[in-house]
């Protein structure tokens, strides 16, 4: 076996450094945009500022900007914002807290009962020739790795709120300078998250992993053992950071749209809607705090999974320190990767169109991925043996280094390639989009069933790309090259956290500059912003859904072979029905959530249709709508909602794991894995096609747009019914399900050596085990 170029002492040094330059970066990002003033200061403008970032169209002009009165109004607006988001947050992690302890509880207990709690060293799991630590301490450090990864999670998503609350009006503001102005705030804003997100994550795990190895010292398989509860800890509070966020965001969405501009027909973020300061928290709590949450999660478990395999491949049994922590190399040459894309947005290139927005964000995927990919080759031939062997279900596989290059490069190139399939779906450049804004012509019936056959379809592509990357990884390199696959699809995270950011915070700074009472071209500017961001956001979710099904089957290949399953046969019984079990449990979660969308979104209709009716005043603009209740209804059902479906989620591979065995939950798991990706890829683009065929009728930038609008027309209100309906779709039920895939099978990982010799109590107790 050859030796890496790359020192240990070298890796010791670049981890750390990687993860404190991304932060640094983040923090310079946030201090350029906290040079936009929320005060009413008289700001002046010098003759060289002129032209920079943007002047061809109206939409480009200076406009208002002395305005005191606007700046005021928007500062109050943003305070308003901040304060429900966070207090809806907090709320939410007083029972997110409870749960955590509780569920730290059972993993102590689980795990030290492999042994009878004793603290006797035992033979290790792949190796009974040599000694490592007792099973106690693998449910003492676990547990730790738990908390400590839900902690982490937690503050990615505040942190993500924070961010987002503090950057909307300040984005508004921007844009009475310009779009291009605008578009430079909201992307810095996105920057300050994904590097801050991406950087943490990392150090965090580099950080654990020493701590733990002070104790472990040699025994490797056990310490990255321990280490898996770190992707648990990030999964389970992403759950109900998504599960929760989306149900508020969505209940106030759908309760804004079908009273206010529906029955009422009056525009989007109009002040005078009680649910409009509800709705533009919801795109804080749910598609910035939950997403952040969500990608970490993700991140952690790619990293995990990784790790577990290559501590039982000759990485960890010849204690090759730097081929070890390949996983952290890539993510730590991942953030230098996106530093320099982000320059491209923000330096290199002017926004100096409205139409070079969408072109500008698409700019920074291909960038940052072709970069990436010359980052990898450089990361596996200075970090990596010429020649090694990776853990294959019992067997080690002979691997070349250039193989495990092609791994994480296939997994890098099918994340552009599904987040490209998504754009064109979901996008209304293109003609999918437009045929279902046609559609609206007939009623909401036809965008309906036009809008569900696009996310059928759509499914397709990414599935043969995911596919592809499984085929060819595992090929080259066992289950080890599937982990690193998915690692590959979120190297780049910093820079598809940026652009996903980007999305939300547009779309409060159009609900602010409406609020504001600012004009109609600055809402156009912001509103271009928003049709840009809702494409990109759909771009995201693709990545994090493609990601979340390598990261699974890695888990599951980890799961396996701890669980001492040689194969896993669909015929044998056992197997099937847990196959078809977990099949079906994608179904159960998405009815779930969908219902609990719909109640509060029904308390929230019946609230705002009150207000409307007994506040004298209101639709004349002379009285003001009582904003808080209808905060407080979304917050109510969100924290009652989320419980149900997370409990579903959390308790299934206990019960299944404990009363059926690890060959039933070995189907569970692929039963949920191949059915989730399918559900979670179709909710998300059907979302996102009507969604932008909403908004492609009230643009009017086309013939066939001018035919359909305007707002108010009857294909523009058949557009959003179609808009309601997948609101649910993609930002709850959707996103959601790429956690529950990668959940499950997570923790039946950490929770394996309990299953492996105490589960499957059922059948030892009917059928003796047979």
């Amino acid at each position: 076996m050859s030796v890496a170029m790359l020192s240990d002492l070298l890796t010791e040094v670049l981890i750390p450094v990687a993860a404190v330059v991304g932060i640094f970066f983040s923090l310079l990002q946030w201090h350029f945009v906290s040079k936009v003033k929320l005060s009413p200061e008289r700001q002046t403008r010098g003759a060289h500022d002129h032209g920079k970032n943007g002047y061809s169209d109206r939409l480009i002009e200076e406009e208002g900007i002395n305005d005191h009165n606007v700046v005021v109004k928007c500062a109050e607006i943003q305070s308003a914002i901040s304060e429900g988001a966070t207090s809806f947050l907090f709320t939410e992690y007083k029972y997110v807290g409870i749960f955590m302890v509780v569920f730290a509880i059972l993993i102590f207990l689980f795990l030290g009962s492999v042994e009878g709690f004793s603290t006797k060293s035992q033979p290790c799991t792949y190796s009974k020739d040599r000694t490592c630590k007792p099973a106690l301490a693998n449910a003492i450090f676990s547990t730790l790795s738990f908390l400590l990864g839900a902690v982490t999670s937690i503050v990615s998503g505040f942190l993500g709120m924070k961010i987002a609350t503090y950057a909307n009006a300040r984005t508004t503001l921007e844009a009475r300078k310009g779009v291009g102005k605008a578009f430079i705030a909201a992307f810095r804003s996105g920057a300050v998250m994904g590097f801050l997100l991406a950087a943490n994550g990392l150090l965090v795990l580099y950080i654990a992993i020493n701590i733990f190895k002070l104790y472990y010292g040699d025994d490797w398989e056990g310490l990255f053992e321990a280490i898996t509860g770190y992707g648990l800890g990030g999964s389970s509070m992403a759950l109900f950071g998504r599960v929760g966020g989306g149900i508020y965001t969505k209940a106030a969405d759908v309760g804004a749209d079908l009273v206010g501009k529906v029955e009422r027909n009056i525009p989007e973020d109009d002040p005078r809607n009680p649910a409009v300061i509800a709705d533009n928290v919801g795109d804080n709590v749910g598609d910035i705090a939950g997403m952040g949450s969500d990608l970490f999660g993700s991140y952690a478990e790619s990293s995990c999974a990784a790790l577990v395999v290559a501590s039982i491949s000759s990485f960890g049994i010849n204690h090759e320190l730097t081929a070890m922590l390949y996983p952290l190399l890539i993510s730590s040459m991942g953030i230098i990767v996106c530093l320099v894309t982000t320059l491209f947005a923000t330096d290199f290139f002017e926004i100096k169109a409205v139409k070079e927005i969408e072109p500008a964000l698409k700019r920074q995927l291909t960038i940052s991925t072709a970069l990436m990919t010359v980052g990898i080759a450089i990361v596996s031939f200075i970090a990596l043996p010429s020649s090694f062997t990776i853990f294959n279900f019992g067997a080690q596989k002979a691997v070349k280094n250039w193989e495990l290059f092609f791994c994480v490069a296939i997994g890098l190139w099918a994340g552009l390639v599904i987040g490209f399939v998504t754009e064109y779906y979901t996008s209304n450049a293109y003609s999918p989009v437009q045929d279902v804004a046609d559609s609206c012509k007939t009623g909401a019936a036809t965008n309906v069933i036009f809008g569900l056959a696009l996310g059928y379809k759509s499914v397709i592509i990414p599935i043969f790309a995911i596919a592809v990357s499984i085929f060819v990884s595992f090929s080259f390199a066992a289950m080890y090259g599937i982990a690193v696959a998915a690692l590959g699809m979120l190297s780049t995270i910093a820079t598809g956290l940026a652009i996903d950011a980007y999305g939300p915070i547009s779309d409060n700074a159009g609900g602010i500059a409406e609020m504001a009472g600012m004009s109609h071209g600055i809402r156009e500017r912001t509103d271009a912003l928003d049709a840009a961001g809702n494409t990109t956001a759909a771009i995201g979710k693709g990545f994090a859904i493609g990601s979340a099904a390598l990261v699974s089957l890695a888990l599951f290949g980890a799961f396996v072979s701890r669980a001492a399953i040689s194969t896993v046969d669909v015929l044998t019984p056992k197997v099937f029905i847990g196959l078809i079990i977990g099949a079906m449990l994608p179904y159960w979660f998405s009815a779930m959530t969908m219902k609990s969308v719909g109640s509060a979104a029904l308390k929230m209709v019946q609230e705002v249709r009150r207000q409307f009716n007994s506040i004298p005043g209101l639709m004349e603009g002379s009285a003001k709508p009582d904003y808080a209740t209808c905060v407080k209804i979304s917050t109510d059902a969100s924290i009652k909602e989320m419980i149900p479906p997370g409990a579903l989620v959390m308790l299934t591979p206990l019960v299944v794991g404990t009363f059926f065995g690890v060959e039933t939950l070995s189907g569970v798991l692929a039963g949920s894995l191949v059915s989730g990706v399918q559900i979670a890829i179709s909710a998300s683009n059907t979302g996102g096609a009507w969604d932008n065929a909403k908004k492609y009728i009230e643009a009017g930038a086309s013939d066939q747009a001018r035919v359909l609008g305007p707002k108010g027309s009857d294909a523009h209100k058949a557009a959003v019914i179609g808009d309601t309906i997948g609101d649910p779709l993609k930002d709850t039920s959707g996103p959601s399900l790429n956690i529950l895939i990668k959940l499950m099978a997570v923790e039946s990982l950490v929770f394996a050596p309990f299953f492996a010799t105490h589960g499957g109590l059922l059948f030892k107790i009917f059928w003796n085990g047979k």
